[in-house]
């Protein structure tokens, strides 16, 4: 019975993890497709998930959600700016370069995540990381190598930008476990929106840009992290970020079928050196877990 369970509660978790990927992935899509420009598709995008976020965090704690914001603290906070600050590079990002490198880049935040937790917490890097990150890189280069112009260079750099802020909310989250995670996301849709409102022209949007930003915020991020954040406990971290990659895999193929935004060579071959070593890291870790700190490296 007890086994029978088990492998419930980790199909459960799977199925979970599956269906954020599913939500996330859709992202690229919904930017190509509103009408709003950059900082004002971020505005309402973190409107919207502010209100959702702080609406599923209020009922979930039956309304103490002052005081809920106030458990955050200051880790909170500092993982509230980093969640800002990658939502913000997403969308100018995906304004100057393809869905497909920017999911790609995207995907390179475990790796940072590893140099940040070796850099600022003493966490050892395996052998086999070193390695992984290595080839990563090189898959970066190749598509660095082939973006055509200045803008698609710095979008690129943007998505770069995204991953390494994912991966300082990572590392924070490993010093200060106890931060809830969706009050620190919501508090980032807040940061993401006064950020943006300097710069946005919230008017500008119509009734079907609203529509698809409110799907935006909603759906693809606020439901994302709910559903990612409840599967992620029922299964392995490795099993988790493994199937977090359909993100990177489905995103450009719905733009691909919906608006003809096609990956070029360099792309492509860059994104399957990427994946290639993000898949292969993480399954190495699913059939050889992490052996605890002491042991030796592998």
């Amino acid at each position: 019975a007890l086994e029978h369970a088990a492998k419930r509660t980790r199909r459960e978790g799977f199925w979970l993890v599956a269906a954020a990927a599913l939500c996330w992935s859709t992202g690229g899509l919904i930017a190509r497709l509103v009408g709003t420009g950059p900082w004002t598709t971020v505005f309402w995008r973190s409107v919207f998930c502010a209100a959702f976020l702080f609406s599923a965090v209020a009922i979930a704690r039956r309304g103490r959600l002052a005081a809920v914001v106030r458990e955050t603290g200051w880790p909170g906070v500092l993982m509230a700016a980093c969640f800002a600050t990658a939502s913000t590079c997403f969308i100018m990002a995906l304004a100057r370069t393809s869905v497909a490198n920017t999911l790609v880049i995207q995907s390179l935040s475990p790796f940072i995540a590893g140099l940040g937790g070796w850099l600022f917490l003493g966490e050892r890097v395996r052998r086999r990381t070193w390695v992984a990150m290595g080839v990563a890189l090189l898959g970066t280069v190749v598509m660095l190598w082939g973006s055509v112009g200045v803008g698609s260079r710095i979008g690129d750099l943007l998505a770069l930008g995204t991953a390494t802020a994912f991966a300082g909310a990572t590392v924070v989250v490993r010093w200060h476990r106890t931060v809830p995670m969706p009050a620190a996301a919501a508090l980032a849709a807040v940061l993401g929106a006064v950020l943006a409102s300097g710069w946005a022209d919230p008017s500008s949007a119509t009734a079907g840009d609203l529509a698809l930003l409110a799907l935006f915020g909603i759906g693809q991020l606020g439901a994302g992290l709910l559903l990612f954040t409840a599967g992620a406990r029922l299964i392995p971290v490795a099993e988790a970020s493994l199937i977090a990659v359909l993100e990177c895999v489905l995103g450009p193929l719905w733009v691909w079928l919906a608006v003809g935004e096609r990956p070029g060579a360099f792309s492509l071959a860059g994104g399957a050196v990427i994946l290639s070593a993000l898949i292969a890291h993480t399954a190495a870790d699913l059939i050889r877990p992490p052996q605890p700190p002491g042991a030796r490296a592998e």
